[in-house]
């Protein structure tokens, strides 16, 4: 089973919702392939490719474990860098003109990054490793489910498989999972639900 579990971390780990979900919500945006595409890649560069190159960076020189980043204390340069980029790609999306559904999505990827960020690395030993893997894994079918339809909140069962082999892989509690897909849901789903209403 670990052996499966690590597959599942891998396989859908938090650089590939994000590097497949903006295409979804692109395509369902604009209707063209062009569209998502363009707008994907865009989100897709400044959420998960510009952080990731940071994080396997620093791995490859020791800064970190692995590319999980799985020690809490290891977290503030790979959480502020991701949220330094993001915040860089919301301000290329509104000045290239972006569908708001993209501009929505990049900032609920912010915002619950630096909810994210504040958890864990909250001072006075306060800090609380929520789970990156099950944030991304939740609020990511949650924004979908909004964005396309509820049925598409059948992959939550996607997002689980995920928040169990973190568990399994003993990089997080059940806590720290629980945390992660509530973060997701609430925080990602709610702020692009706000973000679609304020910006439409």
């Amino acid at each position: 089973m670990r052996r499966f579990a690590k597959l599942v971390t891998e396989v859908l780990a938090p650089w590939v919702w994000v590097v497949w979900l903006p295409a979804a919500i692109g395509w369902s945006a604009t209707g063209t392939a062009f569209g998502a595409l363009v707008w994907g890649a865009v989100v897709a560069v400044f959420g998960a490719v510009i952080p990731m190159a940071v994080i396997v960076h620093g791995a490859r020189r020791g800064r970190w474990d692995n590319h999980h980043v799985t020690r809490r204390e290891d977290r503030l340069v790979p959480l502020l860098t991701c949220v330094g980029s993001v915040g860089v790609g919301i301000a290329v999306l509104a000045l290239a003109g972006a569908p708001h559904e993209m501009v929505a999505l990049a900032a609920a990827m912010v915002s619950t990054l630096v909810v994210t960020t504040a958890i864990t690395l909250a001072p006075g030993g306060r800090g609380w490793k929520i789970s990156v893997h099950s944030g991304v894994a939740f609020g990511a079918i949650a924004i979908l489910a909004i964005q396309s339809g509820p049925w598409w909140a059948l992959l939550w069962a996607a997002s689980a498989l995920v928040a169990w082999s973190r568990v399994e892989l003993g990089d997080h509690t059940t806590g720290q999972v629980c945390g992660g897909a509530v973060l997701g849901v609430l925080g990602g789903g709610g702020i692009y639900s706000a973000g679609l209403v304020l910006l439409g």
